[in-house]
C-alpha cells in the first residue's frame, strides 16, 4: 500500500494511526501542501480532489477521504477492531468521529481560513476567533461525553480516538487552551503513549519540517 500524506494534515494523521494500529505495512509518499504539490497534474491523476490523504491499495485502487479509507481498512483488516460490536456503542463511537470530522475539522482548514483572510478581508484576530469558536463549541460537548478513561470509549482504542487526537494536536498548534477540557487532554496524553499513535505523530513523519 501507498499512503499519500502530508505530515501536518490531520486527515492523513488519523489514517496513519489506523494503519499503525492495525499493523498494516505501507509506503509513505509525502505530498507537500505548502508547495502546492497536491494541485500538480501528477497528483491530480492519483487523486482528482487534490487532497490528502489518498491510499493506493496493493492492486492499484486509489481511495480518497480519510473516513472512507479507515472504513476500508476496518472491513478488510477487522482485527484489531476500531468499532465496538454493540450497535449502540458503535453508533456512539461514530458520532464522536463525525462531530470532529463535520463540526470542527472542515471549519478550521487552512483553505478556509485563507479564504476568510484573502477573499473576505477578515483580519487575523477575527480569523483566530473563528478558529477558537469551533474548537470550543465541540470540545465542550465532547468533554461532557467522556464517561470513562483512559480512552474516548473506556478501556479500548476506537475510531473516536483516531479522530480526537489529531484535532487536539491542531488545537494545541493554534494555542487553544485545552486545560479547559481535562478529560480530553488526559485521553490525548494516554493515546500518545501508545506505539501506533506515537508512530503516526506529525513530528515523526519523514517529511516533517
Amino acid at each position: 500500500m501507498k499512503l499519500y500524506s502530508y505530515w501536518r494534515s490531520s486527515a492523513a494523521y488519523r489514517v496513519r494511526i489506523a494503519l499503525h494500529f492495525k499493523e498494516i505495512a505501507f509506503q509513505y509518499v509525502p505530498i507537500n501542501l505548502l508547495r502546492q504539490e497536491h494541485n500538480s497534474d501528477s497528483y491530480r491523476k492519483i487523486n482528482p480532489y487534490g487532497l490528502v490523504p489518498a491510499l493506493q491499495t496493493d492492486d492499484g485502487q486509489v481511495l480518497c477521504q480519510s473516513g472512507a479509507i479507515i472504513s476500508y481498512l476496518e472491513q478488510t483488516q477487522p482485527s484489531p477492531a476500531l468499532l465496538p460490536d454493540d450497535p449502540i456503542a458503535r453508533a456512539q463511537t461514530q458520532a464522536w468521529a463525525l462531530t470532529i470530522a463535520c463540526e470542527i475539522h472542515p471549519l478550521n482548514l487552512p483553505s478556509v481560513t485563507t479564504y476568510l483572510k484573502e477573499q473576505l478581508a477578515v483580519d487575523s484576530g477575527a480569523t483566530d476567533q473563528w478558529i477558537h469558536n469551533w474548537f470550543s463549541r465541540s470540545f465542550a460537548v465532547l468533554e461532557q461525553q467522556v464517561l470513562a478513561q483512559p480512552y474516548c470509549q473506556g478501556d479500548s482504542i476506537t475510531l473516536a480516538d483516531l479522530y480526537l487526537i489529531p484535532q487536539i494536536y491542531n488545537a494545541l498548534r493554534a494555542s487553544h487552551d485545552m486545560n479547559t477540557y481535562p478529560r480530553l487532554l488526559s485521553i490525548y496524553e494516554s493515546c500518545n503513549q501508545l506505539t501506533p499513535f506515537s508512530m503516526a505523530q506529525p513530528g515523526h513523519q519523514p517529511d516533517a519540517a
